[in-house]
């Protein structure tokens, strides 16, 4: 879920170094998190996990889909169809996945790719109004027409209305974060640009462990944003384009032939 070179000026542009860091975390705390719930037998006693470690994937990834669609492409549109294409690869693996419910769920990419087309979206009608290309009631029903879509993509998406929201939100409050300079004013504006991002990350959990492992993974990438990384020294190594593409629907298909060898598949096609 790399992004290609932005066309932003430097200026509204903080470093990116952190995010080669975060793609091997987010991949790893995913990773832990599936094997717990889906491999680990019920004996292992390895819910704690889920509940911790597990709670820094989707944040993680949402924050770096919305710094790469804030900071690093020209076009984010295009992106978000990129994270589409590996949602379809993984989908029918991600079906295999042994759950409570029978109901037709998008796995974690659609939400992804649908929270950053929404969130480029609003951004470019609040751009053209400002620039006078677009009138106030032409953007007016641009926005109503995104929270319609976004109304009824909830229900069929992982992590449903607030996973989708997560991404704008953080755009949001990086964009100010990013441009608050040294001005106090201007600071405590940024502060309650970031609120919303936060408080909607504390709402997509129940427990409270599992909340503050969100809350706090979105706080952290929020003060990235702030001005902490540009302090965030390179990653000697990058993890391989093609890995990071082919891992999300690679594992699924791995602990799907797992739990087909065992016997606990849910085979969506049959």
């Amino acid at each position: 879920m790399s992004a290609t070179a932005s066309a932003v000026p430097d200026t509204f542009r903080p470093a990116s170094t952190w995010t080669a860091w975060g793609q091997w975390l987010a991949l790893a705390t995913m990773t832990i998190d599936h094997l717990t719930r889906y491999v680990a037998p019920d004996s292992w006693q390895l819910d704690w996990a889920g509940s911790s470690i597990g709670r820094i994937a989707f944040p993680l990834f949402a924050a770096m889909v919305a710094w790469h669609g804030l900071f690093n492409t020209r076009n984010p549109q295009r992106y978000a169809r990129r994270i589409l294409i590996i949602g379809l690869a993984a989908q029918i693996p991600y079906m295999m996945m042994p759950r409570a419910s029978d109901a037709l769920i998008l796995n974690v990419c659609f939400t992804l790719a649908a929270g950053l087309a929404g969130g480029a979206w609003l951004r470019e009608l609040a751009t053209r109004q400002r620039r006078g290309e677009l009138a106030a009631h032409w953007t007016a029903l641009g926005a109503a027409a995104t929270l319609v879509v976004w109304y009824l993509l909830g229900d069929w998406v992982e992590y449903g209305h607030n996973g989708l929201l997560l991404i704008p939100l953080l755009m949001f409050a990086m964009h100010h974060l990013s441009q608050a300079g040294s001005h106090l004013s201007a600071r405590l504006l940024a502060a309650a640009a970031a609120f919303p991002a936060l408080w909607v990350a504390g709402q997509m959990n129940a427990s409270d462990m599992a909340k503050s492992f969100t809350v706090a993974t979105c706080l952290a990438v929020l003060l990235l944003a702030a001005g902490a990384a540009q302090r965030v020294p390179p990653l000697g190594t990058l993890m391989p384009r093609r890995l990071w593409l082919a891992w999300y629907p690679g594992h699924f298909a791995l602990i799907a032939a797992w739990l087909w060898v065992m016997g606990a598949a849910s085979w969506p096609l049959a």
